[in-house]
């Protein structure tokens, strides 16, 4: 007699329903860039410094409307509110919400609004140059290689081994005798002191990047895509832009988001020690140079731009901490 079998008892055997599901199909079918903005949209730290550098923006943008709201001018004396000793007869009010400066009278809050100006401008005209330069070099000098490999490497560590400060004295003072020497009026000297910072910092920040794009390049000339773009007789012109840069822009966004607060320190300290803006340009730094002689007398005259500088540099730093994080796929914030 044969044996009887008994059917185990369970689901209908059917399909295999090992299938990815939607949500990781999208994932998967999402570039690394939009990945990494989805991470840095999630991370609340991020998003806060996001609204308040647009906060300053803002302030340095709509500076002659808030000027306007408060009824002054950034260079419009106001000797009258000044007594004997240079100092300011009277505080904050309506007429000047943050009072106004000793020596001169100007009004604070207008000198506070358009000072934010030139510290973005030189610092975001320097983060792109420098990004720029560093970003062309250090791709044709990986990918090119032989004799620009060796020179584009030889003039990285000649800029990383020259000496910053010392270049930063002496360009104002050799872009000023070619342009006007010691006779050029006060605004032609502080368009030139404005060109030579920008001018300094990103003659000194594009080496930096230069190299980390080299060594990333150097690593993926040898890989199978690029590989096989050679073997299509792809030119190098379409390698260099449809193949490397668009796995580049990590590194390139992480560098370029951490050197923005550090040209701002930069173009705030080489203005206080003398050899960055001048008058009559409305800038933190310059402020911060001519309050240090008041800022027992008038405490305020000091803080309003330190505080800004401090504020901004801080925002900057932690988004270009939270950037950081969200384009590696091994950090989780």
């Amino acid at each position: 007699m044969d044996p009887i079998v008994v059917a185990a008892e369970g689901p209908h055997p059917g399909p295999p329903t090992d299938r990815p599901s939607t949500a990781t199909t999208a994932a998967a079918g999402r570039s690394p860039t939009r990945m990494a903005l989805g991470r840095l949209r999630r991370d609340r730290v991020a998003m806060v410094c996001v609204g308040i550098v647009v906060l300053f923006v803002a302030v340095a943008v709509f500076a002659p409307v808030l000027a306007a709201l408060e009824g002054q001018s950034p260079t419009a004396l106001h000797q009258d509110l000044i007594d004997d000793y240079g100092f300011p007869t009277v505080g904050p009010s309506a007429e000047h919400w943050f009072g106004v400066e000793p020596r001169l009278g100007r009004d604070l809050f207008a000198r506070w609004v358009y000072g934010a100006r030139p510290s973005l401008l030189v610092a975001g005209a320097a983060t792109l140059v420098a990004t720029v330069v560093g970003l062309i070099a250090g791709m044709l000098a990986g990918f090119v290689g032989g004799w620009l490999d060796r020179i584009v490497s030889w003039l990285i560590d000649l800029v990383l081994s020259l000496p910053y400060l010392l270049f930063a004295i002496a360009t104002p003072a050799v872009l000023l005798s070619v342009t006007g020497g010691a006779e050029a009026p006060p605004q032609q000297v502080a368009r030139v002191r404005f060109i030579s910072l920008i001018v300094v910092l990103s003659f000194f920040g594009w080496a930096g990047l230069a190299r980390l794009v080299r060594g990333q390049v150097l690593s993926m000339r040898e890989l199978d895509f690029v590989a096989a773009a050679a073997v299509l007789g792809l030119p190098t012109r379409t390698v260099l832009l449809r193949e490397l840069l668009p796995n580049l822009v990590a590194p390139v966004v992480v560098s370029a988001s951490l050197s923005l607060p550090g040209y701002i320190v930069a173009e705030a300290g080489l203005t206080f020690l003398g050899v960055g803006l001048t008058e009559p340009t409305p800038s933190w730094g310059v402020t911060v140079a001519a309050a240090q002689n008041y800022y027992r007398a008038d405490p305020l005259y000091l803080w309003l731009p330190v505080l800004g500088i401090t504020t901004l540099v801080l925002t900057l730093s932690l988004l270009g901490d939270a950037v950081r994080d969200a384009f590696d796929p091994k950090t989780h914030r």
